[in-house]
């Protein structure tokens, strides 16, 4: 008998804040912890993909243990908010023109590896690029690239095999923001979108379905809307 396929629920959060958006993964987060603990033949929590995108902010994650204050300040100064979060990876910026996916999953629902679920987001984003013709791809730091442009940061958290924080892909995002950052702390590399490698306007809306195929086949899961 074929194994059912794992359902992932598409929450599309709009424009929102990231501090807003962090509270929604937390919702969602602790309706995986609330499953944990109910008999086994329990219905499990459904898995959440959440889309949105940000205004403007930068944050770093759990490897910047102490990031300079007056660095926080002149980036507040800019008109960006300033976040820490309990991501993996650096100093990185959200805004708006950038698909931001957040995907609350029980890995035990699929692999039981963090290693295996990261190169999964990057393997569904690459395939994501290649629809538009964008020849995209890994490098030995995390993240999809065009040469060594990065299209697509990720960074993510997990406890207890369950997934938050997640994917930022430029598709018409102002790249003028990462100038004012080493982005992701990696020096010598730059950062792209759909829309300056294309040569035309890629707007996250036009992303969105081309991304949720990518992901539904990279996954084998089934999408509820």
């Amino acid at each position: 008998m074929t194994p059912l396929k794992p359902v992932v629920e598409v929450v599309n959060l709009g424009r929102i804040s990231y501090g807003n958006a962090l509270q929604a993964q937390r919702r969602y987060i602790r309706r995986h912890i609330d499953s944990l603990s109910q008999p086994p033949a329990a219905e499990p929590a459904v898995n959440a993909l959440l889309l949105c995108e940000h205004p403007p902010v930068y944050t770093v994650g759990i490897r910047t243990a102490q990031y300079p204050v007056e660095q926080e300040e002149r980036l507040k100064g800019l008109g960006a908010e300033f976040h820490r979060a309990d991501r993996g990876g650096l100093i990185t910026f959200h805004g708006p023109g950038q698909l931001v996916c957040y995907p609350i999953l029980n890995l035990a629902h699929f692999r039981k590896s963090v290693r295996w679920y990261v190169a999964e987001l990057e393997a569904a984003t690459i395939r994501l690029c290649r629809t538009f013709g964008v020849q995209a791809d890994t490098s030995p730091d995390t993240g999809v690239w065009v040469a060594s442009n990065k299209i697509c940061a990720i960074g993510i958290h997990c406890g207890r095999y369950i997934t938050s924080h997640g994917l930022a892909l430029n598709c018409n995002t102002d790249l003028h923001w990462f100038t004012h950052i080493t982005p992701c702390g990696l020096k010598g590399k730059g950062v792209t979108s759909l829309t300056q490698v294309l040569g035309r306007e890629v707007t996250v809306s036009e992303a969105v379905e081309p991304f949720l195929e990518t992901f539904a086949a990279q996954f084998n899961c089934t999408l509820r809307h």
